[in-house]
């Protein structure tokens, strides 16, 4: 699932975390495993409302909270999807020719549209696609902007915690 996901860091250090990190490495880990979590968690959802479907919901439901990974002194996490074409909802895409197979699968799901005039619909909108491209829902950037302070008060409550439990 992390072949598309959005690379959040957070740029201040929280004072007294690499003495934590020494004296009770466990500790610390934990507590900020389950804020990365939390914070990710709040991200998927925020993601995910923002995603735009045809009502068969693969885009929305292939998006997920990535695993909590650390390396040397970083914490990461984030959300992410393996569908290939996520990138292009994301930040839109140059004018080129779709396939119309898909096409015609939106045109009866989103636009309720049957029979024989479905080919013809889908075939119109591939033409613009064609000369036009597509605009992008930039549902990971502007999840993360929505929820960006909560992430922050999430990892800083974490640390939080860590630090107390250690103790001085």
């Amino acid at each position: 699932m992390d072949e598309h996901s959005l690379d959040f860091r957070l740029a201040a250090p929280i004072d007294g975390l690499r003495e934590a990190f020494v004296a009770a490495p466990d500790i610390l880990v934990r507590e900020l495993s389950i804020g990365v979590t939390q914070a990710s968690l709040l991200m998927e959802r925020e993601i995910r409302d923002r995603t735009p479907t045809s009502g068969a919901g693969t885009l929305r439901d292939s998006i997920g909270a990535l695993p909590v990974t650390f390396a040397s002194d970083t914490v990461s996490g984030g959300v992410g999807t393996a569908v290939a074409y996520a990138l292009p909802v994301e930040t839109g895409s140059k004018p080129h020719m779709p396939p119309i197979e898909p096409l015609k699968d939106w045109v009866q799901r989103k636009l309720g549209i049957k029979g024989d005039e479905v080919e013809a619909v889908a075939r119109k909108i591939a033409w613009k696609i064609f000369r036009h491209g597509t605009k992008g829902a930039h549902m990971f950037a502007e999840g993360f902007a929505a929820t960006e302070a909560q992430v922050r008060a999430e990892i800083a409550a974490a640390a939080s915690r860590a630090l107390a439990e250690i103790g001085p």
